[in-house]
C-alpha cells in the first residue's frame, strides 16, 4: 500500500466536521479506529503485531528478541482540533519506508520495528507522552492512575474501558534494552526548512518546557450590582498574567502561553469567584525557562494582590532540555548525505516527543519534514505531498543504512 492510500485512509479518522481539525483523544473511540487502522497494516504486511502493557502498539520486522533494533515511529492522538501531520506522518511514513525497504531488496540484518505511542498530545488527561513515559519509567504507575480527564474519568478507569488492562502499567526496561535506535520522523512544527529551502532536516535539541497551573481565587458575586470598587475578580489577575506571559517570553527569546483556561462559577452575569489557567513555556535553555518562569509568578502574584485574590501556581510537569545521542545524529546526516546532494540541516525544537522521553535509554534522533506555513496543532498543519514523499525515502536510507550493517 502505498503512502498516499494509507495517508487517505487515514485521513478521516476523528476529524470534526466544523473544524477540519481532529480529537483523536486517548482511549476513545477515535483512538480505537486509529489502533484498527495501525493493526490492519502491521497484518497486511505481515508483520509481528503486539500492544505492549502501557497501550503502544508495536509491529515487527524480524524477532525483536534478537536485540539491537532499529525502531521507528510517532503517535496518532490530537490535540484539540489538531491538524492531520502532527503524529501521523511519522507512523504512515514509517510503514511507507519499510514498503520502499522491501522494494528495494534491502536485507535487513537488525530487526525493525514500527511503533505508535499511545496518549502523545495529553489532550484528555493533560500530561504528554503518557505511554512513552510509562514506558521509560518516567511517569510512576501511582502517578498515572491519578491522571484524569474533565469529566472525571481516570486513566484507569478511560483504559479499562477501552479493553486494555490498567493494572498491566508500568516500566519496561527489557522491551526498551531490545531497542539500539529509535529514529522518529515529524513534521516541523515551524519555517526553519522552509526558510531554508530543505525539504528535510535533523534535529539536534528539544528545548526544555514545562507546565504550570495559576488558579486564582476571588469572590463571585453579581456581575450587574457589584460595585468596581468592592469586586475581587480574579479573571483581572489572570488577564494582567496573561500579558505578562507575553513580555517575559519576549525579553528571555523564549515562549509562553496561556492556551487553556477553566472559570468558576462561569456565568455571563456572575463575577468569577475561580480562574484557572495553564502555562506553557519553553525556551532554548534552562535558564532562560527559569528567567520567563519566575517572571510570570511575580507578575501573577502582584496583580492578584492587587485585585485582592488568593494565588497558587503548580507545576504540573516538566521536562529538561533533551540533547539528542550525537553519534546517531552524524550517522543519519552521513547516511543521507551519500551519493545524494540532499542538503540536511540541523535545528533544535520546542516541542516534546516521544523521541525526547526515549533518548535517556535508546540512543534517539528525529527527522523532520518540511512545514510551508510553520503552523501545527491547528487544521491549517500542512505538508507538501513531494515533501512528505522526500521524508519517506529519507526515512527509508535511514532504516537501510541502520539496520543492513
Amino acid at each position: 500500500m502505498s503512502f498516499h492510500s494509507m495517508w487517505a485512509e487515514l485521513l478521516p479518522v476523528g476529524r470534526g466536521s466544523a473544524s477540519g481539525g481532529y480529537r483523536r483523544f486517548a482511549w476513545t473511540g477515535a483512538d480505537a479506529d486509529c489502533r484498527a487502522w495501525f493493526r490492519e497494516q502491521a497484518r497486511a504486511r505481515g508483520l509481528t503485531y503486539e500492544t505492549d502493557r502501557n497501550g503502544n502498539q508495536w509491529a515487527w520486522h524480524g524477532d525483536p528478541a534478537a536485540g539491537n533494533a532499529v525502531v521507528t515511529g510517532s503517535h496518532l492522538d490530537s490535540v484539540p482540533d489538531g491538524g492531520a501531520f502532527d503524529g501521523p506522518l511519522g507512523v504512515v511514513s514509517a510503514f511507507a519506508a519499510l514498503d520502499e525497504l522491501r522494494g528495494r531488496g534491502a536485507r535487513l540484518g537488525r530487526p525493525v520495528g514500527i511503533v505508535n505511542f499511545g496518549d502523545e498530545e495529553g489532550a484528555r488527561f493533560g500530561l504528554a507522552c503518557v505511554g512513552s513515559r510509562l514506558t521509560a519509567g518516567a511517569l510512576t504507575v501511582e502517578q498515572a492512575h491519578r491522571l484524569t480527564d474533565g469529566d472525571g474519568i481516570t486513566l484507569p478507569q478511560a483504559m479499562e474501558q477501552a479493553g486494555h488492562d490498567p493494572d498491566a502499567i508500568g516500566p519496561d526496561p527489557e522491551r526498551l534494552s531490545r531497542i539500539g535506535a529509535f529514529v522518529e520522523l515529524h513534521v516541523e512544527q515551524g519555517r526553519a526548512l522552509d526558510l531554508s529551502g530543505d525539504r528535510i532536516g535533523l534535529a539536534s535539541a528539544i528545548w526544555p518546557h514545562g507546565r504550570w497551573r495559576f488558579d486564582f481565587r476571588g469572590e463571585a458575586n453579581h456581575a450587574g450590582t457589584t460595585r468596581l470598587a468592592d469586586r475581587r475578580d480574579p479573571m483581572l489577575s489572570y488577564a494582567e498574567t496573561v500579558l505578562a506571559a507575553r513580555r517575559e517570553a519576549e525579553l528571555a527569546g523564549a515562549v509562553a502561553t496561556f492556551g487553556k483556561i477553566a472559570v468558576e462559577p462561569n456565568g455571563v452575569n456572575a463575577i468569577p469567584s475561580l480562574v484557572r489557567g495553564w502555562l506553557d513555556s519553553r525556551a532554548a535553555d534552562q535558564e532562560s525557562l527559569d528567567a520567563v518562569v519566575a517572571g510570570v509568578e511575580k507578575a501573577a502574584r502582584e496583580h492578584a494582590a492587587a485585585q485582592g485574590a488568593e494565588l497558587d501556581v503548580t507545576r504540573e510537569s516538566f521536562t529538561p532540555v533533551v540533547e539528542f545521542d550525537h553519534a546517531l545524529r552524524d550517522e543519519l546526516a552521513r547516511i543521507l548525505g551519500t551519493d545524494t546532494d540532499l542538503r540536511v540541516p540541523v535545528l533544535g525544537t520546542g516541542a516534546g516527543h516521544d523521541a525526547g522521553i526515549l533518548s535517556g535509554r535508546v540512543p534517539t534522533a528525529m527527522l523532520f519534514v518540511r512545514n510551508p506555513t510553520g503552523v501545527s496543532h491547528s487544521p491549517a498543519e500542512y505538508a507538501a505531498e513531494d515533501d512528505c514523499v522526500a521524508g519517506v525515502t529519507a526515512l527509508a536510507d535511514v532504516l537501510e543504512g541502520l539496520a543492513c550493517t
